[in-house]
């Protein structure tokens, strides 16, 4: 086990820890409170109780400080275990407990933990730190409602969200670190920057404004002009499919509960979730030899899949959307290559994107799979070849491909360091299997293509709030949706920053004029909020000079500028 592993290991037996030390504070201050689950989560943890009531901050002050009193008491943490029958008689008058209880195989020890003399105890698998007293900094951070089990049929909880950490530096440096990410919330910066907004007459499904529906529209022509650079056709598929389609790919089978169903004409039909079925349709459309492969069908078409609305969050969780999708069908003993072509232009497009720090995991195969083993063999061979050339600090991961093949994800870090999924080539024996799908190789024989499936960067929708939370809104100047914005200084200096907005918008620089009756101080405020790359000031000066005073963000002020020098240094940002 290597060190890292070893924190977070720690860090996971704190934070359930402390998820403890909250239910205890929570029943002494709130008797009639019930007790759920509470598990450690990323960088923290939470608890869920049954109350009528909910949290206010001054509510937490209180319960934190009961926690501070226990992780000062310095107890041991004790365990000890149950017969199903005992279990069930000690937490008879709680039925959350109970639930839990009936819900466990009869061969699995229960446990239950206390950690205080007070006679707190509460059941659970276990994994704590020895004492509280090892808890050396913790913060309680919000209270919320949550449905229990996550279902909305099920009765609203509230849930209390805590960190919790083995140093006061550590915390402080977590909490710095969180306040910056709340400030970057892209869900905040989307309203801020006129960007999108949700409402719920269409719950989970945003509405992008016409900033957003640029940055959207602008994101698909960089790929559009990837996919001409490598070779891929696009194609238009249907947005609904008979059930016969959704059986013959397995979604009508495992998928059906993420799908919204119809009737149409007596017949049940889907909107389709993915676009691979309909990939195969055209693929099967007519015969095929070597000579049409690889074949590199790409599909912005929109994906439509049902979230629980516990789980769907600003753009990053929707219900529909819409993805930089493709499928390769190719020969086997060709499917190395194609994924590091996917490679090289997924680093042309990170690039542009000054994504840094990128991670790559290759996925081995499962216990339960599809395909030959020979197959997961050549694959898996394949794969690893292509990263030892690409990064050949990749990480192997046994048993997590998916059932269909092997596949290769790339992980990228944000501003605050968090990781996103965001790339992903897939390997899949299993579509040309269940779609009959064939071509005729050189020798005349009917062969079975391999299906890859890959994305760079996924969701349109979820990429674009990544996007923003990495850059802060502060997005590079090609994609703004407002590159420029010229300042006129009082009302006479309008007509020559209409002449210079001509002049830049002849050659495709966005611009906007703020003629708005607010001091210069103000109007160059509101430009630096929304995030706007350029502004350029003019004045009695600039009138007289044909010029402009420039400010870059991140740069600040870079003087006067002719004309011609604007277009050009804009152009070269």
């Amino acid at each position: 086990m290597n060190k890292q592993v070893k924190i977070e290991e720690y860090r996971n037996n704190l934070r359930h820890s402390a998820a403890h030390l909250l239910a205890e504070a929570v029943l002494k201050i709130y008797p009639n409170a019930k007790l759920t689950i509470g598990p450690p989560i990323q960088d923290g943890f939470y608890y869920d109780f049954d109350i009528d009531q909910t949290f206010s901050p001054e509510d937490l002050f209180s319960i934190e400080k009961e926690i501070k009193r226990s992780i000062k008491r310095n107890t041991k943490f004790l365990g000890k275990e149950l017969s199903k029958q005992e279990a069930l008689k000690l937490y008879k008058n709680n039925q959350y407990k109970i639930e839990i209880i009936k819900s466990m195989p009869e061969t699995e020890t229960i446990t239950e933990y206390s950690h205080s003399d007070g006679g707190f105890k509460d059941l659970c698998r276990g994994g704590h730190v020895e004492k509280t007293g090892e808890i050396k900094a913790v913060k309680l951070l919000s209270a919320a409602g949550a449905y229990w089990r996550g279902d909305e049929k099920n009765k609203m909880l509230q849930r209390i969200y805590g960190t919790a950490w083995e140093s006061k530096d550590l915390l402080d440096d977590y909490l710095e670190k969180r306040n910056k990410a709340l400030d970057s919330d892209h869900r905040k910066l989307g309203k801020n920057l006129n960007l999108f907004f949700l409402d719920p007459i269409s719950p989970a499904n945003p509405f992008f404004l016409p900033n957003g529906a640029f940055i959207y529209n602008a994101l698909i022509d960089y790929v559009r002009s990837l996919y001409k650079k490598y070779e891929y056709q696009e194609v238009i598929t249907p947005q609904i499919f008979s059930t016969d389609l959704w059986k013959t790919s397995g979604h009508y089978e495992f998928y059906l509960d993420n799908m919204y169903m119809m009737e149409i004409d007596d017949r049940e039909v889907g909107f389709k979730p993915m676009n691979c079925p309909a990939h195969a349709i055209i693929y099967q459309s007519t015969l095929r030899s070597y000579r049409d492969l690889p074949m590199r069908l790409a599909d912005f078409g929109r994906l439509h899949r049902y979230e629980r609305s516990g789980v769907t969050s600003g753009l990053t969780r929707v219900r529909s959307f819409s993805q930089d999708d493709a499928h390769i069908f190719c020969d086997q003993k060709d499917a190395g290559e194609e994924v590091k072509n996917f490679l090289d232009m997924l680093t042309e497009t990170y690039k542009a994107f000054g994504f840094k720090d990128i991670r790559l995991t290759l996925s081995l195969r499962p216990e339960k799979r599809a395909g030959k083993d020979e197959l997961w063999d050549l694959a898996e061979e394949q794969l690893r070849s292509v990263l030892k050339n690409y990064d050949n600090d990749f990480q192997e991961i046994e048993g997590e491909g998916a059932f269909y093949g092997p596949k290769i994800d790339i992980f990228v870090p944000d501003a605050m360091g968090r990781e996103w999924q965001l790339g992903t080539a897939q390997m899949d024996f299993s579509l040309p299997e269940r779609f009959n799908l064939e071509f005729i190789n050189t020798e005349g024989n009917k062969e079975k293509p391999v299906v890859i499936h890959r994305a760079m960067l996924g969701s349109i929708e979820r990429f674009i709030g990544i996007l923003l939370e990495h850059t802060s809104g502060d997005l590079p100047i090609w994609l703004a949706p407002i590159q420029v914005n010229i300042i006129p200084i009082s009302d006479k200096h309008i007509d020559y920053s209409r002449k210079l907005s001509k002049l830049l918008l002849n050659e495709d620089i966005r611009v906007k004029i703020d003629e708005s009756n607010e001091r210069l101080g103000q109007k160059i405020r509101n430009s630096e909020l929304q995030k706007v790359p350029v502004m350029i000031i003019i004045g009695d000066k600039e009138v007289e000079s044909k010029s402009g005073s420039v400010r870059i963000r991140k740069l600040g002020d870079i003087g006067s500028l002719s004309e011609k020098e604007i277009i050009k240094k804009i152009l070269s940002i």
